[in-house]
């Protein structure tokens, strides 16, 4: 008598210990096949590369439109999950003018004495602006107009996202010197640490990396001495890799075989947020790396009332400071206030000491364990209100 054994069941919840090496080597030794990126110009270490003035005229045209938008799902999915598209911004005057918004941007932050975190790499190493996006229109609309009617930010967005996807931008000027980032995974689950990710059941791991899209507009020609980013293609191909990409043996497999593309002024890199990647060390003495970092997000990642959290926190903290007996607070923060920091203003609130600032049930559970009296929480939610407007 045969007897069938049951397949084996996923994992609910993946821990730090997650994941096969091997399975991690066998995934990012594949190779891009040219049949399977017909519209690319040329293979580069496995990174499809396309041309800008192709995709320009692709955008104009419905059925070619889709079938490179095809193209790039398949390759941000299934693929070396990385695209380049050479000379995206044929007319690298929009990048000049743009790129002196962004230099008067950090004088005058700098001046101020604004900002002071970042998520990867050691507070004041770089140069950011923080929601670029925002003070880029406002600053100069006609050069904001320019820039962001790119074919190529559109078409590379509607491919991963869909429609009605949310445009946002940080700027990065890495100087001469400044260090590499440790090689990472990126939002949402990629800003957490290891034990706020492993609460996540293991379908949000695969649920997170469809939820955005990484960009990279050059601003500068950007040699490899100057530490374009490292990424390892097919590697969003890892499921498990929000949390092993860590271990020691993950970051020496990334570091032996990680790839750099040089870029030109006006080069536009798009990737799977799940590429394990990271900015590389700017070794010139004359070059400071000047990128647009594109953060484009799923329309879907919002609820579907508006709820006025903060209300509700004032209204429940004085109940819950003297709460009677079967009161789970824990369960009562979980459903009235703000458990995730984002969004949020990263000039006025930004991530230091961690990858992320501090949420409102965060701040809310610390003023119970406390003991705050309401009028003393209330200022931490004024306060907490006024850092995140932009």
């Amino acid at each position: 008598m045969n007897i069938q054994s049951k397949p084996q069941k996923a994992p609910v919840w993946l821990t730090a210990d997650s994941g096969d090496f091997e399975e991690f080597r066998r995934l990012t030794a594949q190779t891009t096949a040219p049949r399977d990126v017909p519209h690319a110009a040329e293979i580069v270490r496995n990174i499809p590369v396309y041309e800008g003035r192709s995709v320009d005229a692709c955008a104009t045209d419905p059925t070619r439109r889709q079938a490179l938008m095809e193209e790039w799902a398949t390759v941000l999915s299934s693929g070396a999950g990385i695209i380049v598209i050479r000379a995206a911004y044929a007319d690298t005057a929009v990048l000049d003018r743009a790129s002196a918004v962004f230099d008067r941007i950090i004088a005058e932050e700098k001046a101020a004495a604004k900002g002071g975190g970042d998520h990867f790499a050691k507070p004041g190493a770089n140069d950011r602006v923080w929601n670029s996006l925002e003070k880029h229109c406002n600053a100069d609309p006609s050069s904001f107009a320019e820039y962001y009617s790119c074919h190529t930010l559109a078409l590379a967005s509607e491919a991963w996202l869909g429609p009605n996807y949310q445009m946002t931008a940080q700027v990065n000027r890495v100087n001469p010197g400044g260090a590499a980032q440790v090689p990472h995974r990126d939002y949402h689950l990629g800003f957490m640490s290891a034990a706020q990710m492993a609460r996540y059941p293991a379908h949000i791991h695969a649920v997170s990396p469809v939820l955005t899209l990484q960009g990279a507009v050059a601003h500068v020609d950007m040699p490899l001495e100057s530490g374009p980013t490292m990424l390892l293609p097919f590697s969003q191909q890892y499921f498990e890799g929000y949390l092993a990409f860590s271990r020691p043996e993950f970051q020496a497999h990334f570091a032996e075989h990680h790839v750099q593309l040089p870029l030109a002024k006006g080069d536009v890199v798009f990737f799977n947020p799940a590429v394990m990647h990271g900015a590389g060390t700017n070794r010139t003495a004359d070059i400071f790396r000047l990128v647009n970092l594109l953060q484009v997000s799923s329309a879907f990642g919002r609820a579907m009332e508006t709820v006025n959290r903060d209300a509700m926190c004032r209204a429940l903290y004085p109940m819950l400071l003297n709460a009677p007996e079967g009161i789970d607070l824990a369960n009562v923060i979980a459903a009235s206030a703000e458990g995730y920091p984002f969004p949020t203003n990263l000039d006025s609130n930004p991530p230091v000491g961690g990858l992320a600032p501090k949420s409102q049930a965060e701040l809310m559970r610390a003023a119970l364990a406390e003991g705050q009296d309401p009028s003393a929480f209330c200022a931490t939610l004024d306060a907490l209100l006024d850092k995140n407007r932009s």
